[in-house]
Protein backbone atom coordinates (compact mmCIF):
# COMPACT_ATOMS: atom_id res chain seq x y z
CA UNK A 1 0.00 0.00 0.00
CA UNK A 2 1.32 3.59 -1.04
CA UNK A 3 2.17 5.78 1.50
CA UNK A 4 -0.41 8.20 1.04
CA UNK A 5 -2.89 5.77 1.06
CA UNK A 6 -1.70 4.22 4.53
CA UNK A 7 -1.65 8.32 6.02
CA UNK A 8 -5.32 9.27 4.64
CA UNK A 9 -6.61 6.24 6.38
CA UNK A 10 -4.95 6.91 10.03
CA UNK A 11 -5.98 10.19 9.80
CA UNK A 12 -9.51 9.16 8.54
CA UNK A 13 -9.71 6.70 11.52
CA UNK A 14 -8.98 9.53 14.11
CA UNK A 15 -11.41 11.92 13.12
CA UNK A 16 -14.30 9.23 12.97
CA UNK A 17 -13.15 8.53 16.11
CA UNK A 18 -13.16 11.85 18.12
CA UNK A 19 -15.88 13.39 15.28
CA UNK A 20 -19.71 12.28 14.86
CA UNK A 21 -21.17 12.06 11.26
CA UNK A 22 -23.93 14.70 12.36
CA UNK A 23 -21.20 17.45 13.47
CA UNK A 24 -19.00 16.48 10.40
CA UNK A 25 -21.78 17.03 8.15
CA UNK A 26 -22.87 20.42 9.98
CA UNK A 27 -19.50 21.72 9.31
CA UNK A 28 -19.13 20.65 5.92
CA UNK A 29 -22.38 22.58 5.50
CA UNK A 30 -21.31 25.99 7.15
CA UNK A 31 -18.25 26.05 5.27
CA UNK A 32 -20.09 25.30 1.40
CA UNK A 33 -22.78 27.52 2.62
CA UNK A 34 -19.57 29.88 4.21
CA UNK A 35 -17.89 29.36 0.50
CA UNK A 36 -20.95 30.28 -1.25
CA UNK A 37 -21.68 33.94 0.56
CA UNK A 38 -17.94 35.20 -0.25
CA UNK A 39 -18.75 36.59 -3.97
CA UNK A 40 -21.88 38.25 -2.25
CA UNK A 41 -19.73 40.25 0.12
CA UNK A 42 -19.15 43.96 -0.55
CA UNK A 43 -15.77 44.45 -1.91
CA UNK A 44 -14.39 48.15 -2.96
CA UNK A 45 -14.44 48.75 -6.73
CA UNK A 46 -13.02 51.71 -6.76
CA UNK A 47 -12.30 53.85 -10.28
CA UNK A 48 -8.69 54.60 -10.73
CA UNK A 49 -7.80 58.00 -10.06
CA UNK A 50 -8.21 60.41 -12.84
CA UNK A 51 -6.14 63.42 -12.94
CA UNK A 52 -8.77 66.13 -13.91
CA UNK A 53 -7.62 69.36 -15.21
CA UNK A 54 -10.32 71.78 -16.49
CA UNK A 55 -12.94 73.82 -15.86
CA UNK A 56 -16.05 71.34 -15.55
CA UNK A 57 -18.77 73.95 -16.59
CA UNK A 58 -16.79 74.68 -19.92
CA UNK A 59 -17.60 73.36 -23.33
CA UNK A 60 -13.97 72.69 -23.39
CA UNK A 61 -13.85 70.57 -20.56
CA UNK A 62 -12.25 67.05 -21.60
CA UNK A 63 -14.81 64.80 -20.49
CA UNK A 64 -16.86 66.59 -23.03
CA UNK A 65 -15.55 64.90 -26.00
CA UNK A 66 -18.80 63.52 -27.61
CA UNK A 67 -21.68 65.56 -25.83
CA UNK A 68 -24.62 66.29 -26.96
CA UNK A 69 -26.38 69.19 -24.26
CA UNK A 70 -27.29 71.39 -21.01
CA UNK A 71 -24.11 70.54 -18.70
CA UNK A 72 -25.09 69.09 -15.47
CA UNK A 73 -22.22 71.34 -13.49
CA UNK A 74 -23.93 74.40 -14.70
CA UNK A 75 -27.89 73.27 -13.61
CA UNK A 76 -27.33 72.33 -9.83
CA UNK A 77 -25.53 68.82 -10.33
CA UNK A 78 -21.94 67.61 -10.97
CA UNK A 79 -19.83 66.28 -13.92
CA UNK A 80 -20.34 62.61 -12.86
CA UNK A 81 -23.99 63.55 -10.45
CA UNK A 82 -27.34 64.62 -12.13
CA UNK A 83 -29.02 67.58 -10.16
CA UNK A 84 -31.79 67.06 -7.40
CA UNK A 85 -34.89 66.15 -9.03
CA UNK A 86 -33.64 64.38 -12.27
CA UNK A 87 -32.81 61.04 -12.50
CA UNK A 88 -30.01 59.37 -15.15
CA UNK A 89 -31.65 57.54 -17.80
CA UNK A 90 -31.12 54.16 -17.60
CA UNK A 91 -29.12 53.64 -21.27
CA UNK A 92 -26.52 55.64 -22.54
CA UNK A 93 -24.31 56.59 -25.74
CA UNK A 94 -20.60 56.70 -24.91
CA UNK A 95 -16.79 58.22 -26.67
CA UNK A 96 -13.51 58.11 -25.93
CA UNK A 97 -12.10 61.71 -25.07
CA UNK A 98 -8.10 62.36 -24.39
CA UNK A 99 -7.34 63.89 -20.88
CA UNK A 100 -4.81 66.44 -21.24
CA UNK A 101 -3.56 65.93 -17.86
CA UNK A 102 -1.85 62.73 -18.16
CA UNK A 103 -1.92 62.20 -22.25
CA UNK A 104 -4.42 58.97 -21.33
CA UNK A 105 -7.41 57.99 -23.36
CA UNK A 106 -10.49 57.18 -21.47
CA UNK A 107 -14.02 55.65 -22.27
CA UNK A 108 -16.59 58.48 -21.01
CA UNK A 109 -20.72 57.18 -20.64
CA UNK A 110 -22.85 59.91 -20.77
CA UNK A 111 -25.85 60.25 -19.00
CA UNK A 112 -29.33 62.41 -19.71
CA UNK A 113 -30.94 63.41 -16.94
CA UNK A 114 -34.73 63.30 -16.93
CA UNK A 115 -37.36 64.40 -14.92
CA UNK A 116 -37.24 68.34 -15.14
CA UNK A 117 -37.76 70.66 -17.77
CA UNK A 118 -33.99 71.70 -19.69
CA UNK A 119 -31.55 73.75 -17.89
CA UNK A 120 -30.48 76.05 -20.94
CA UNK A 121 -27.59 76.92 -19.39
CA UNK A 122 -24.35 75.60 -20.50
CA UNK A 123 -25.64 74.17 -24.10
CA UNK A 124 -22.54 71.86 -25.44
CA UNK A 125 -22.38 70.20 -28.54
CA UNK A 126 -19.33 68.88 -29.58
CA UNK A 127 -19.46 65.78 -32.08
CA UNK A 128 -15.84 63.51 -31.79
CA UNK A 129 -16.92 60.68 -32.87
CA UNK A 130 -20.57 60.55 -33.28
CA UNK A 131 -21.69 58.18 -35.24
CA UNK A 132 -25.13 58.32 -37.60
CA UNK A 133 -28.66 57.54 -35.33
CA UNK A 134 -28.31 53.79 -36.91
CA UNK A 135 -25.23 53.24 -34.50
CA UNK A 136 -27.50 55.14 -31.35
CA UNK A 137 -25.26 53.75 -28.52
CA UNK A 138 -22.47 55.54 -30.01
CA UNK A 139 -24.79 58.82 -31.00
CA UNK A 140 -25.18 61.89 -29.02
CA UNK A 141 -28.57 62.79 -31.06
CA UNK A 142 -30.95 60.54 -29.91
CA UNK A 143 -33.81 61.21 -26.59
CA UNK A 144 -32.28 58.98 -23.85
CA UNK A 145 -35.12 60.11 -21.48
CA UNK A 146 -37.41 57.73 -23.36
CA UNK A 147 -36.28 54.62 -21.32
CA UNK A 148 -35.86 56.34 -18.16
CA UNK A 149 -38.80 55.80 -14.54
CA UNK A 150 -39.82 59.58 -15.29
CA UNK A 151 -39.99 59.23 -19.49
CA UNK A 152 -40.04 62.67 -18.78
CA UNK A 153 -37.96 66.17 -20.21
CA UNK A 154 -34.43 66.12 -20.90
CA UNK A 155 -33.02 68.30 -18.29
CA UNK A 156 -29.22 68.13 -18.65
CA UNK A 157 -26.12 65.40 -19.10
CA UNK A 158 -23.23 63.94 -17.17
CA UNK A 159 -20.29 62.12 -18.03
CA UNK A 160 -19.05 59.25 -16.23
CA UNK A 161 -15.43 57.32 -16.90
CA UNK A 162 -16.07 53.84 -17.42
CA UNK A 163 -12.90 52.52 -18.44
CA UNK A 164 -9.40 52.82 -20.48
CA UNK A 165 -9.41 51.68 -23.57
CA UNK A 166 -7.36 48.00 -24.78
CA UNK A 167 -5.08 47.91 -27.48
CA UNK A 168 -5.98 45.66 -30.04
CA UNK A 169 -4.38 42.66 -29.81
Amino acid sequence: MPIYDDIVERASRGLASQVGRRSLLRSLGRVLIGAAVVPLLPIARGQAVVKEKGDSTSCDYWRYCAIDGFLCSCCGGSVTVCPPGTEPAPITWIGTCKNAADGRDYIVAYNDCCGKSSCGRCLCNRNEGDRPNYNTRASNSYNWCVGSKANGPYHCTVSRIIGVPTPNA
